[in-house]
């Protein structure tokens, strides 16, 4: 019970919070790369659109949220690990509509059961030029995961306090193709968390002033 009202509570804070100013590249630029190909890129008119899921969920008294390990393509994202997400199709009403789709595509979630909080800010992904637009969303319980295996190699499941804790930042290069990327991270079961993917968990910590754990009752 404690744990509903603390869920509860944490929705409503974020349902009223994400209708203000967002934190924005203040809480991105904690989670730029220092050294990479790409930086300084901006989008222009041949950049796509597309959208991903935060999709936060109670379980044994804690916030989860779903990431993905993408399964290993030839491409700049292969392997890494993101929410679930894609490209806009043009039979999406909108970017929402894109992220629920892809994330019923790509885990397996019930579309009909996801409520909606609201976005946070677009990010640019330079290296596969692609304008991302995060949507934050909620269950009210624990979703059985259905990783489509074409694009899901696995999915992983996280408490969302994990990114708050003490040394939770680390930094490190990575390699990616073409380039040596200089960056900090978050570490998952033993995989990175970088770029727009990073900041994005920043960008909601910020929202939620989450420099302390948030799961309490």
């Amino acid at each position: 019970m404690a744990a509903n009202r603390s869920f509860s509570s944490i929705l409503e804070k974020l349902r009223l919070k994400l209708k203000e100013p967002l934190p924005a590249e203040v809480a991105h630029r904690i989670m730029e790369a220092t050294s990479a190909v790409y930086l300084g890129v901006t989008p222009n008119e041949q950049t796509r659109k597309s959208a991903v899921l935060m999709l936060l969920y109670p379980f044994e008294d804690e916030i989860y949220l779903p990431l993905i390990l993408r399964s290993s393509y030839d491409g700049v994202h292969s392997g890494q690990v993101a929410f679930p997400g894609g490209r806009y199709e043009l039979t999406d009403q909108d970017l929402t509509h894109t992220a629920l789709r892809e994330a019923c595509e790509e885990i397996g979630v019930k579309i009909s059961d996801i409520k909606i909080l609201g976005t946070l800010t677009e990010i640019y992904i330079a290296p596969s030029d692609f304008l991302v637009l995060p949507v934050v969303g909620y269950l009210n319980y624990r979703p059985v995961v259905v990783p489509d295996p074409r694009e899901v190699k696995a999915v992983l499941e996280i408490r969302l306090d994990h990114f708050s804790e003490p040394g939770s930042i680390k930094c490190s290069e990575i390699l990616i193709p073409g380039d040596r990327v200089t960056t900090p991270y978050y570490e998952v079961e033993g995989h990175k968390v970088w770029g727009a993917t990073a900041k994005m968990i920043r960008e909601l910590l910020s929202v939620l002033d989450a420099d302390a754990p948030i799961n309490k009752s």
